[in-house]
């Protein structure tokens, strides 16, 4: 048959509505198919009460959904317990529509949606067997199945509703359409747990390629699958699966699909299969669980795992590489602690890395985004902040370095001292920043109060649960905090003040063609240019001379950070920005609190290590240099005094909140190579270190 004729028997065909008498003949027909004998006005009835093709809302087996990243190459699928892929008309090769129709139903171009010589050699077939072993069903018929009827079993019953529903799609939609449809959502098998819905998912799991490039001897494989996927399955059966495959071919040279020559040829070929695993297969596998979350919690599981989506993140492979290679050539041996690392770009809040070391297959916990740890001396920028905010000029605001056995109405006692128990006498706050002095920040923070911290972390993005305790101010948290949320609260600083929620999502494309655009930040000015500049001013230093020199990179003037380690040294960080990117290091055991006093022989502070990692990253991601941006408007700052500050303007004393019977706790600061600094805490309190 020419294309011209397959064609033209193709086009949509209207037709008069079906009448009873036929109806009739047809469901009689079709009990005689499953071999049951009816009274004739229960057929009837059943036809009666079948709701005509309009009424109906046709089943949607849906799609898989993809997963991208930021330069469009495919992260992954969404897992699902059913994978397909809906292709058009023009990417079903002839040969798999051939196959399908000689083998399933070969005289689909000709009937009007019910075989009915077919049905009666099956009826007869089944009444002269005493059983069921031939249906009859046509192609439109097995379609009307899979669209019209929930949960279908095999009974008289669903035949006769199927009869009634394939006459009817014939008249609405062309044979093209219903081979299209067909082929598109056919189960072709179930691998590993997986059913494969369509002819392109079974191309892919069987072969690895595209329906569209199936060749012969592969088309006619697939096609012999859906009478029984189980049965004929070529990873369980393989002498099954040929023998169903050359059988195709046969009827695919009796019908005249192809010559007798290309038969024999293409059955002598092995079945050549390439199992793919490219709908399990992720990249990136802890950040795309993190947008399946967020995917999950707007749209629904049904709707990400079979709602066809495509999802298009803000993650760069580039950067992503980048990440873990600064990592592993730090922290290379079997033995050494974990890392994560986050880069978000302060502009839009888009998360550009998100990298770990170790592998999925050993940890799935996203320790960038879930792990939540003690932050150490890095929390002292939501201090210094928070002091800018009330108008305290670092500068010209001293404190002197002493041990400290302070007793803060409505909190309690509070010990602090250095790690090495030497105190750098009166130092204003810059100085104090440089060398992460605790005893300094334990007295800023006693004179400004513990709930205007908390206030400001909030602002510049901490999403952690904090409790308003002096301890955490020097990192010492109850729950702690992750990379994810330190890289954001960083990038408030980077964007002069402008805070905008991380996003991993920058647009979801639906089947229906329609995007959502979720990469359109809301952004919320929560400091003035002027305030971050001046805490970004101290931290530029830091990293030019205080405990972060080594997060050196070749931009002096544009690049700002601060170091955290916690008591002894369990964790350790480094966090800084550049004007285009912030990225937070963690290094830690996740599993345990666990001491990192000999890793390469050194005691892991936020300056070793983490600056290190930090470093190497921001090396290679930072592709431009740029100095950080001055203020349009400077801040209003002045010396301050308050209970514990040793010189400038008087001032009340500090606002605190009361808090009956607890006391603060915090941690302390190793300082990197210049000046460790430790506090002692509490024994109620967690002892958690910090840097």
């Amino acid at each position: 048959m020419s294309h011209r004729e397959r064609k033209q028997r193709g086009r949509r065909r209207r037709r008069a509505p079906v009448g009873g008498a036929l109806l009739t003949l047809i469901v009689l027909l079709t009990v005689a198919a499953v071999g049951a004998l009816g009274v004739g006005g229960y057929i009837l009835a059943v036809a009666s009460d079948t709701p005509d093709i309009e009424q109906l809302d046709a089943r949607d087996a849906g799609s898989t959904s993809s997963i991208f990243a930021a330069d469009g190459s495919r992260l992954g699928f969404v897992q699902s317990d059913e994978i397909r892929t809906p292709v058009a008309s023009k990417q079903l090769p002839d040969s798999l529509r051939e196959a399908t129709i000689a083998i399933e139903d070969e005289n689909f171009l000709k009937h009007d949606g019910v075989d009915y010589p077919s049905i009666a050699r099956a009826g007869f077939k089944n009444f002269s067997s005493g059983e069921t072993v031939q249906g009859g069903s046509t192609i439109t018929q097995q379609l009307a199945r899979a669209l019209y009827i929930e949960d279908p079993e095999r009974n008289i019953e669903r035949k006769i509703r199927e009869a009634k529903i394939a006459l009817q799609i014939e008249e609405e939609h062309s044979k093209e359409w219903i081979l299209r449809q067909y082929l598109n959502s056919v189960p072709y098998g179930t691998v590993n747990g997986r059913t494969a819905l369509g002819a392109e998912a079974a191309a892919q799991l069987y072969f690895s390629k595209d329906a569209g490039d199936l060749k012969l001897h592969e088309a006619a494989l697939l096609a012999g699958l859906p009478q029984a996927p189980s049965e004929y399955g070529p990873l369980r059966n393989e002498n099954a699966a040929l023998e169903r495959r050359n059988d195709v071919l046969g009827q695919m040279a009796a019908n005249g699909y192809i010559t007798t020559a290309e038969e024999q040829k293409a059955s002598e070929r092995s079945l050549g299969l390439e199992p793919s695993d490219m709908y399990s297969q992720r990249r990136e596998p802890y950040f795309f669980d993190y947008v399946q979350e967020q995917l999950i919690e707007r749209y629904g599981v049904g709707a990400v795992r079979r709602g066809g989506l495509e999802v298009h993140t803000t993650i760069d492979p580039e950067l992503q590489e980048a990440g873990r290679a600064a990592i592993d050539g730090t922290l290379g041996f079997p033995d050494d602690p974990s890392s994560a690392l986050v880069a978000i770009d302060p502009e839009n809040g888009y998360i550009r890395a998100m990298a770990s070391s170790g592998g999925y297959d050993e940890r799935t916990f996203n320790l960038a985004a879930q792990g939540q740890r003690q932050p150490g001396s890095a929390f002292k920028t939501m201090v210094l902040t928070a002091a800018v905010r009330e108008g305290i000029d670092p500068e010209s605001t001293y404190y002197t370095s002493k041990p400290l056995s302070l007793n803060l109405p409505g909190y309690g006692p509070w010990k602090v001292k250095t790690y090495d128990e030497s105190y750098g006498g009166r130092m204003n706050l810059v100085k104090g920043t440089l060398k992460s002095d605790n005893t300094v920040y334990a007295q800023l923070i006693a004179d400004i109060g513990p709930e205007a911290v908390a206030q400001t972390a909030k602002l510049l993005g901490i999403t952690s649960k904090l409790d308003g305790l002096p301890a955490e101010g020097l990192g010492g948290l109850r729950l702690g905090v992750s990379p994810l949320e330190m890289a954001n609260a960083y990038a408030t600083l980077a964007s002069g003040g402008i805070r905008t929620d991380p996003q991993a999502i920058a647009r979801v494309e639906f089947p229906n063609g329609k995007t959502e655009r979720l990469g359109k930040p809301e952004r919320k000015r929560v400091l003035s240019d002027g305030e971050a500049f001046e805490v970004t001013k101290i931290l530029r230093q830091n990293v030019q001379s205080g405990t972060g020199a080594r997060a050196q990179i070749s931009c002096p003037n544009g690049t700002a950070g601060k170091t955290g380690t916690t008591d002894r040294f369990n964790d350790a960080w480094f966090v800084g920005y550049t004007p285009s990117l912030a990225t937070s290091v963690w290094i830690g055991y996740p599993d345990a609190q666990r001491e990192m006093t000999a890793v390469h022989g050194i005691s892991v502070a936020g300056g070793t290590f983490p600056a290190e990692i930090w470093s190497s990253f921001m090396g290679v991601a930072n592709e431009s240099c740029e100095s950080f941006q001055t203020p349009s408007q400077p801040a209003s700052l002045q010396a301050y005094s308050g209970k514990y500050a040793s010189t400038g303007r008087k001032t009340s004393d500090p606002l605190m909140r009361s808090r009956d019977g607890s006391t603060g706790g915090s941690t302390g600061d190793p300082g990197g190579y210049e000046d460790p600094n430790l506090y002692s805490a509490p024994p109620q309190e967690p002892v958690q270190p910090g840097e």
